[in-house]
């Protein structure tokens, strides 16, 4: 998602029903308990600290992990202006991350720019490219990037082809109209065979941000289904005031996990700490937009976090990743990769580490 900006929301207070049905028999645990940290790098370059619960400074992953983090996520831009988040700068941090025993995902957005539900521009190189040209350059960057990582011992645990692809990708050549998914099936069948040429054990992910839909989640899966798309684990995106109530995520995930049969993680969701801005950067989520009741506070946060953790495990779901929880407001850290230093951090009341770097100490990632 683009943190700065989302195409429109309701504001209103999400009243969410707290009882959802029993634990189907074959839920047990939450296997992927993850944090994207694509940001991370750049805070760190920038000379950011972070200090854990007792205020006491110490590294990053290490307090993720106290916190029960067990898997990274990292998105991939193919020529970002800033520099972060491209090949280089995911070989970099993906070390980091292997060092610390931490599983990896690469979430590749196929573009030079933030690419969600309402934008999926393909990069300045490829933006002249027909569909079968766009169908090899899919192979080619996916290949590329993930024997990079494997010739460098960080061959990553799973893949994303695409990120909240809700109507395609590489638009206009993969968008998906008047419900034709052929253009975008040969584009994510390229990355599927790119990934698993690289490594067959690399589990590949197609992610959507239709948490809130049955409706749109059947669309979209059905579509890529029919036109003969293969993959290992359904990627949805939940963020309760874009997404509605956790009864509604609950039985959405349980419909795609039994319909596809394919495992089920939410590789996006967050909740705010507090309802200031720390910067002249307006927050993507306003503070007062709040869901369930629950505060923005520390508590608060966990509590939410806590609850769509609850809620994916008992809808047999495997994995919830909170996006983007090392994300403190730190200047020269914008959201824009084309003008990185003169943006600010849309995120800052939505990470899980404050304005001055210490983590939220009521966090906690549960399998």
């Amino acid at each position: 998602m683009k943190p700065s900006l989302r195409a429109a929301f309701s504001a209103a207070v999400l009243a969410v029903a707290l009882v959802v049905s029993p634990a189907p028999a074959q839920a047990a645990s939450l296997t992927m308990l993850g944090a994207d940290v694509s940001s991370l790098q750049r805070t760190l370059d920038l000379g950011g600290k972070y200090y854990n619960a007792s205020g006491v400074q110490a590294n990053p992953y290490d307090i993720l992990k106290t916190a029960g983090v067990n898997y990274a996520r990292l998105r991939v831009w193919n020529n970002p202006a800033s520099g972060y988040n491209n090949k280089a700068k995911v070989l970099q941090q993906a070390a980091a991350i292997k060092a610390k025993g931490l599983k990896l995902m690469v979430d590749f957005h196929y573009s030079d720019t933030w690419a969600d539900p309402g934008k999926q521009y393909p990069p300045a190189a490829w933006a002249s490219y027909s569909l079968t040209q766009l169908q090899t350059a899919v192979y080619n960057y996916t290949y590329d990037v993930c024997t990079s990582l494997k010739s460098a011992g960080l061959t990553p645990d799973s893949v994303q082809i695409g990120n909240e692809i809700n109507v395609g990708m590489l638009w206009p050549k993969g968008q998906v109209v008047n419900s034709n998914f052929a253009p975008l099936a040969s584009l994510l069948k390229q990355g599927y065979n790119a990934t698993k040429a690289c490594n067959s054990g690399t589990q590949v992910i197609i992610h959507v941000a239709d948490a809130d839909s049955m409706t749109n989640m059947r669309w979209f899966y059905d579509g890529i289904k029919a036109a003969g798309v293969t993959w290992d684990i359904t990627g949805l995106s939940y963020y309760c005031m874009w997404h509605g109530t956790l009864a509604n995520m609950y039985n959405v995930v349980v419909d795609a996990r039994t319909r596809y049969g394919k495992p089920v993680v939410i590789v996006e969701t967050a909740y705010q700490f507090t309802t200031a801005d720390a910067d002249s950067e307006k927050n993507s989520i306003p503070g007062t937009v709040l869901c369930d009741n629950i505060p923005a506070t520390s508590a608060g946060q966990a509590q939410q976090f806590t609850w769509v953790q609850n809620t994916a495990r008992n809808a047999g779901a495997i994995g919830v990743f909170y996006w983007e929880p090392t994300w403190y407001a730190i200047a020269g850290n914008g959201w824009d990769p084309a003008n990185i230093n003169g943006t600010g951090d849309g995120w800052d009341n939505m990470a899980t580490f404050d304005w001055g770097g210490k983590v939220n100490p009521y966090i906690k990632w549960t399998a």
